[in-house]
């Protein structure tokens, strides 16, 4: 859809993670103003997205995209009590999870091998990291919500699969994808590394094994010590959506700060802001890349980044 002066609205998932940033600010600063803005963004994208009809699939083509979107709704209910959340993030999780008459498909869990598929299309059958690793994040954020338990369940199973499949437990990497009856591949993705770093925070706060916290650390302490630059600059990708990747990635690596009693991870953070900081353009505009200044092509998912990190920082 083109707007006014030929701009566009951000990619589908994208939004549920301006959405999650919106959230954080009200988090952050109990301000007014931030919680108007989750209500604003709540309704401009019920009206752009069918009113969250998860079994519309003109607007929702890949199961990674809905499950983004469920955890926002649930981390929404977490933080208004608004059963409205609670009830697109319950419906759209069991839509995932078992499938839709609208294109008969069986959903993303797979019942014979464990793990979630990526997609319903027959080229989308891989089971991916941005779609196990969002569904246990999602499950248990269902599981405080309702006390049902079968959530808590689910996310056990999903993480269970994905340790096996995904997750280097030497290393800490999270690989990319696994195509049934093909090896891993082991390509690194940042939002992934977020993603299982939530996960097992969430699964160690809700059982107390503290496997799921060690594997949450080693996952951190990958992108610290492995994937970042000798200064320890968060790495980046060529690629439109990047700067998100690194947004995802601040929202989830909070979680791991009470139990960073060194305050090791937000020191590491801190400098990356300073970096990017000192890199602002005239607008106040930082690059996905924080060694580069902003320039006239930075683009909103790209200035996310940095502002994102400043958020769990403050």
């Amino acid at each position: 859809m083109v707007y006014p002066e030929g701009k566009q609205v951000a990619a589908i998932w994208t939004q549920a993670i301006y959405w999650d940033m919106a959230m954080i600010a009200y988090e952050k600063t109990k301000s007014p103003q931030y919680a108007k803005l989750i209500k604003q963004l709540y309704e401009g994208n019920y009206k752009h997205y069918d009113g969250y009809n998860w079994n519309n699939t003109t607007v929702w083509f890949i199961y990674d995209d809905l499950m983004w979107w469920i955890i926002s709704f649930a981390r929404a209910y977490e933080l208004t009590q608004d059963p409205t959340y609670l009830a697109h993030a319950v419906l759209g999780f069991e839509r995932v999870w078992s499938g839709t008459p609208k294109v008969a498909d069986k959903g993303s869990y797979d019942p014979e091998r464990g793990g979630m598929f990526w997609g319903w299309k027959s080229d989308q059958r891989g089971k991916t990291a941005c779609i196990n690793y969002p569904s246990v994040v999602a499950a248990v954020h269902l599981y405080r919500a309702t006390k049902d338990k079968s959530y808590l369940e689910k996310a056990k199973s999903v993480y269970a699969w994905s340790r096996k499949a995904l997750f280097d437990k030497q290393q800490g990497k999270v690989g990319d994808h696994q195509v049934p009856g093909h090896k891993t591949n082991w390509t690194v993705n940042l939002y992934n590394q977020a993603t299982c770093i939530g996960a097992g925070v969430l699964l160690y706060e809700e059982t107390k094994n503290k496997d799921y916290l060690e594997d949450a650390k080693l996952a951190a302490n990958y992108v610290k010590d492995s994937l970042s630059d000798q200064e320890g600059i968060l790495p980046v990708k060529n690629g439109i959506e990047q700067g998100i990747y690194t947004a995802i990635f601040a929202q989830y690596i909070q979680q791991l700060f009470p139990y960073d009693k060194k305050d090791v991870y937000k020191k590491w953070l801190a400098k990356n802001v300073e970096i990017a900081w000192k890199n602002r353009d005239d607008r106040g505009l930082m690059d996905k890349n924080f060694h580069r200044k902003a320039h006239e092509k930075t683009e909103v998912y790209d200035a996310s980044a940095a502002v994102a990190l400043m958020q769990i920082l403050r």
